[in-house]
């Protein structure tokens, strides 16, 4: 496959955002960062819109000077651009029953998930665009690294380009929140929904697996509870190994290590089969995700996914996760450190 574009400052032109009304559905980590990037690349601030319920969101909103519109409906009206920000699963109720009918026809719909896009979740009026503007860090970083004068990496895309000037709508976007200082790599909701997804749904809950299952052998093997925690995960050290492969590598950070640590690192994952994690791999991307399977069966289970205690169902898997032997094994150590520090 050739390379992906880059977009840099360059190809954008902030001027096309002069005298849009810009609209933010959400006012949570990324809402608050991309916002307030905005108004200080330029966008005057009577002409940000927060829309969120009346909740401690919008009081943040408040306190740092936005205005905040509770009535949806009223924000869709006004709305040249539309943020999309909530959570993916309150996405469509929302958008459909509240947004959607009262958006201008040729708005623009910025979307930081490919997710509800890509499963063709939401409703969009065929002159309307709809694009993809999406960092791929926290909220918090976004705002600290534009306040530093420093990028972030960032996903564009056009979805929908119903009149024509979708990518530079979504370039100027991007400039104006900081993401093509050091470049905007071009993808798409399929892309962004994919890689998303599979790292969530395969390669996270193999590493826990692996983890929980390393953490039963030494434990067997005499081991004591603080030892494995502070040794696999409490230390921070897996967090320093990340941090120095962004920076130098994936393999390359490996020479921060000890030669017995280089040397037992790649030997030992050269010398693994990684057919059967491929094969699981590629099963889960497309015949849990791609055929939308998942998001299926989350759409079934969304309402009972804001009821209270074990009547939901995330609360069901983290109650069995709690307990595994690492899990508890952490507890008492957690345990141990707050009794030392009273």
């Amino acid at each position: 496959m050739p390379s992906a574009k880059i977009y840099y400052d360059s190809d954008a032109d902030l001027s096309l955002l002069r005298d849009k009304q810009i609209v933010f559905l959400g006012f949570g980590n990324q809402g608050a960062a991309q916002a307030q990037n905005l108004r200080d690349s330029g966008i005057m601030n009577d002409k940000i819109l927060i829309a969120n319920r009346a909740d401690s969101y919008a009081k943040d909103a408040q306190s740092k000077g936005f205005i905040v519109e509770h009535d949806f409906e009223k924000a869709a009206i006004v709305a040249d651009i539309l943020f999309l920000l909530i959570p993916d699963q309150v996405q469509p109720n929302i958008f459909n029953e509240k947004f959607a009918p009262n958006l201008k026809p040729t708005a623009t719909i910025v979307i930081a998930s490919g997710y509800n896009v890509f499963f063709k979740r939401l409703s969009f009026s065929p002159q309307q665009d709809v694009v993809m503007v999406a960092p791929r860090m926290i909220g918090s970083s976004v705002r600290s690294l534009y306040q530093k004068g420093k990028g972030y990496p960032c996903f564009v895309s056009v979805e929908q380009d119903g009149t024509g000037s979708g990518l530079s709508i979504a370039l100027a976007l991007s400039r104006a929140i900081g993401a093509t200082k050091a470049g905007a790599i071009a993808s798409s909701a399929y892309e962004e929904t994919a890689m998303d997804l599979l790292a969530e749904q395969a390669l996270w809950p193999n590493i826990i697996m692996l983890f929980r299952e390393a953490f039963s052998v030494l434990k067997e093997a005499g081991c004591s509870d603080e030892a494995l925690c502070y040794e696999m995960w409490m230390s921070k050290e897996p967090a320093e190994i990340f941090e120095r492969a962004a920076e130098d590598g994936f393999i390359g950070q490996l020479k921060h290590h000890s030669t017995v640590s280089q040397y037992g690192q790649l030997n030992g994952a050269l010398a693994l089969d990684g057919e059967p994690a491929r094969a699981h791999f590629k099963d889960i991307l497309y015949n849990q995700i791609l055929n939308g399977k998942f998001a299926e069966h989350l759409s079934k289970i969304e309402p009972d996914l804001e009821k209270d205690g074990l009547q939901n169902p995330l609360n069901q898997l983290y109650a069995k996760a709690e307990e595994t032997e690492l899990v508890q094994a952490e507890k008492r150590v957690r345990g141990r450190l707050a009794d030392l520090l009273q």
